[in-house]
């Protein structure tokens, strides 16, 4: 008696997982395929904002220039935070100040990746510090 219970919840959970999958099949085709919508959101979030804001304070902004302004205030916080991440290693003793240095100027000297990650993610909106040390592996304290 206990086998064939086993069976049946073996045969069962089998044929849950096979209709999940198929289904899951089915929905990854009926995507849309467009990758612009991510960018269209953002630019419509973006216009909204820059309506709110002339609405609220009868002054217009550009949206192009609010763009630029998130941009160049979101390089300027990964700057510092790795500028802190760094310093913090410097101070632990796990790496030293010209160690430091280097990997600054090697992520620096990196180019930027122009393609999208992942939907609403470009390479210049992942952190600075992705992608690990130069050579391969992280620095070792010196002694």
């Amino acid at each position: 008696m206990w086998r064939s219970k086993k069976f049946l919840l073996a045969t069962a959970l089998s044929v849950v997982v096979l209709l999940g999958s198929i289904g899951g099949v089915a929905l990854a085709q009926t995507g849309t395929g467009d990758d612009s919508q991510p960018t269209a959101q953002h630019e419509a979030l973006l216009d909204k904002v820059c309506a709110i804001y002339e609405e609220n304070t009868g002054t217009a902004i550009n949206s192009e220039e609010l763009e630029k302004a998130f941009t160049q205030a979101q390089d300027e916080m990964q700057d510092e935070a790795l500028n802190s991440y760094l310093q913090g290693l410097v101070d632990e003793g796990k790496i030293t100040q010209e160690e430091a240095d280097q990997y600054k100027a090697w992520l620096e000297s990196k180019p930027e990746i122009g393609m999208p990650l992942a939907p609403g993610f470009s390479g210049h909106d992942m952190p600075r510090g992705f992608g690990g040390f130069p050579g391969g592996s992280e620095p070792q304290p010196t002694e």
